[in-house]
């Protein structure tokens, strides 16, 4: 994972209303006695003249992973006349403690006592915010729901409100192989980074080889809970809605992997709510690729202005959701730039979705159902290496090939060509009535655009673990041979296919590497018919979209003086072993180095990713990441190297985790962890 501040046409501002000063360091207390460490940006007159606060609370190290993109956001919020406040949460960068699993409890009992705390200071009115991308976007959802009486408005990016169901986790009751054991490796190496010394002092090492020796891999946890169960459930807002009584901006981006929550939001959140969809990754607006990036800061300040200080922006007589309307483009693994259009609406789900359906024939697509047909779908363990990664970050190589490439793997049905732009927003799904030969399977589904050239572009996907056709909590066994009607939901979408192209639809068994395969090839049988179907969410074009007020140009406060050691750099590819049968997708990623000029922290690292299968044996998949990082300054010098692998037989999964790490190049520590874990339907 990298966060870097892209280059993008953005404006770079230096002078603000308000003259900023930063607090580099300073503790906050918890009632038991740990102190987490934030850093605070306000303006210079807070103190005469309290300002509301705004709080980001995440465990990625203020003082040097993020310390660039922080450079930018921040102090911009602190000119405009906001306390912002970045916080390490406990057992990450220089606060205290250990962290011992995602979104515990005790992340979001310590939110609410920051906000306490941040509530209390002279400089600040009483009123706070929280912001947050990714890990920050969840907890400021899941600390919505306790209702901290200082917490008044909250702005999610990039999160979930179910984190069974959308996560690195599993995805419609699949094991998420590609981000599974690879997210689980990155929080490996990155809680064993040290603390700074420059901050702690000489209890840096004690503190350091504590957090090594308890911070456990991750990993484990999230394979022992197959199931949507109360591990899942817990941080899961969507529980109950009702529990968010404060007003939340959500905000999203067709190329990431979250924004199905963004619409799943509007529809369920009781009070104030907007969502933007943009055509982004998992990145902040104003440097999002694929772009346009906008003037999100801006429109951060409208909500804040408006919830936070009573000014009315007009920001809430907008429609509800913006969404930009993708416009059909080649495939291609990276974009810069998406084509696209703005269009909005006043509430969700809309009035103005249409749900069409087109049924699946004989390798087509048809307008109405025809006669029934069995058709054959086997199992083909190489599918799916050109899907793309589950959440991308914007870097080349992120995005889906041609799928002219999976095509050929799977079992397609294809419409005439399209007679005029049929436009869609929302959920597309595709219902099956089908059997299986084996009791554990899946079903992968793709959504395409086909060129008139031939060539084909991932839409939308989606897929099923089929013993949970019924509940992700209460999984129950297929039985060969036996019908079933089963519904896969894709991913939430808007893109305008346009007259002369023809959808697509391809299904598939297997979808490696983002689904763990079923214990045995499987072959499935699909019943064309009344039963089979796509439905599209149609949205005609409305007259109201043309006059929707243009964003405005992105704009960040500086980034942070560095000097660039080493390049980042990426290289993904996918090689077959023509004599063994054997696939593998490699995927490396150097984030290359740095030396932050303000405070000398020197970082880096670079992360080696191998999903390796066998064609004819899902028992032979297997995972591999390797990790090394560094961070350091002068004489003082740190490094950790990891290996995680993860396999299965049958009946088991087998997760190994290796640690070792460094001061200057004296091996401090070293810890193997090895588990065994039943596969539950999976």
């Amino acid at each position: 994972m990298v966060f870097n501040v892209r280059d993008s046409a953005r404006l770079i501002k230096r002078e603000f209303p308000r003259q900023v000063r930063e607090i580099e360091h300073v503790w906050i207390p918890m009632s038991d006695g740990t102190r987490l460490a934030a850093r605070i940006w306000l303006p210079v007159d807070a103190e005469e003249n309290p300002v509301p606060a705004i709080l980001e609370y995440i465990p990625y190290r203020k003082n040097d992973f993020t310390a660039l993109r922080d450079s930018i956001r921040h102090p911009y919020f602190a000119g405009h006349g906001y306390a912002s406040v970045r916080v390490d949460m406990r057992g990450s960068g220089d606060s205290d403690g250990i962290l011992y699993d995602e979104y515990l409890p005790q992340e979001q009992e310590d939110a609410v006592e920051v906000i306490n705390w941040i509530a209390s200071q002279p400089w600040c009115t009483g009123a706070v915010g929280m912001i947050g991308k990714s890990w920050g976007g969840f907890n400021g959802l899941q600390v919505a729901a306790r209702r901290p009486p200082a917490l008044k408005a909250i702005i999610t990016l990039c999160s979930t409100d179910d984190r069974y169901a959308e996560d690195v986790h599993y995805v419609g009751g699949c094991l998420l192989a590609s981000d599974m054991l690879w997210w689980a490796s990155t929080m490996l190496v990155y809680n064993g980074r040290p603390p700074d010394p420059r901050i702690v002092g000489d209890e840096w090492r004690k503190t350091w080889l504590e957090r090594l020796e308890k911070t456990p891999p991750f990993v484990e946890t999230w394979v022992k809970h197959q199931r949507r169960d109360d591990y899942w459930k817990q941080g899961s807002v969507c529980e109950n809605y009702a529990d968010i009584n404060i007003p939340v901006f959500a905000v999203g981006g067709w190329a990431d992997g979250y924004t199905n929550a963004v619409l799943r939001l509007l529809a369920g959140l009781p009070g104030p709510r907007k969502g933007l969809i943009g055509p982004w990754a998992h990145e902040y607006p104003e440097v999002a690729v694929p772009g346009p990036a906008i003037g999100f800061l801006q429109e951060c300040l409208r909500w804040w202005d408006y919830w936070l200080k009573g000014i009315d922006t007009g920001i809430m007589e907008e429609p509800m959701l913006r969404a930009w309307l993708q416009e059909s483009a080649p495939p291609s693994v990276h974009f810069r730039d998406n084509p696209g259009r703005w269009v909005a609406e006043t509430t969700w789900p809309s009035p103005n979705i249409k749900p069409t359906d087109l049924w699946l024939g004989n390798q087509r697509l048809e307008q109405a159902p025809g006669a029934e047909q069995e058709i054959v779908v086997p199992s083909v363990q190489a599918h799916g290496l050109y899907a793309g990664v589950f959440c991308p970050f914007g870097q080349p190589g992120d995005l889906a090939a041609d799928q002219r490439l999976e095509n050929g793997l799977a079992v397609c049905f294809t419409s005439d060509p399209l007679e005029e732009t049929m436009e869609i927003l929302g959920f597309p799904e595709v219902t099956v009535e089908l059997t299986s030969d084996r009791p554990n399977a899946l079903l992968a589904v793709r959504l395409c655009d086909v060129a008139p050239d031939g060539a084909v572009t991932l839409v939308s996907w989606g897929m099923l673990n089929l013993t949970h056709r019924e509940s992700h909590e209460h999984p129950t066994p297929l039985t060969p041979g036996e019908r079933y009607v089963v519904t896969v939901r894709l991913n939430a979408i808007g893109y305008s296919l346009p007259a002369g192209h023809r959808w697509q639809v391809a299904l598939s068994p297997t979808y490696w590497p983002h689904a763990w395969p079923s214990p045995e090839p499987v072959t499935l049988r699909v019943y064309t018919g009344a039963n089979t179907r796509l439905r599209l969410p149609v949205r005609p074009p409305q007259p109201a979209d043309d006059e929707l007020p243009a964003f405005q140009m992105p704009e960040t406060a500086p980034v942070m003086e560095r000097e660039i050691l080493r390049e980042e750099s990426r290289k993904r590819e996918v090689q077959h072993d023509l004599i063994e049968g054997v696939w593998r997708l490699i995927d490396v990623s150097d984030e290359g180095a740095r030396r932050l000029l303000p405070n000398g922290i020197e970082y880096g690292s670079v992360n080696r990713n191998i999903y390796t299968i066998q064609e004819g044996n899902p028992l032979s998949a297997h995972v591999r990441c390797e990790w090394t990082l560094n961070v350091g300054r002068g004489d003082w010098q740190t490094r950790l190297e990891s290996v995680s692998t993860m396999s299965s037989d049958a009946a088991q999964f087998f997760i190994t985790n290796e640690l070792v790490a460094y001061e200057g190049e004296e091996q401090v520590f070293r810890k193997t962890w090895k588990h065994v874990i039943p596969r539950d339907h999976v």
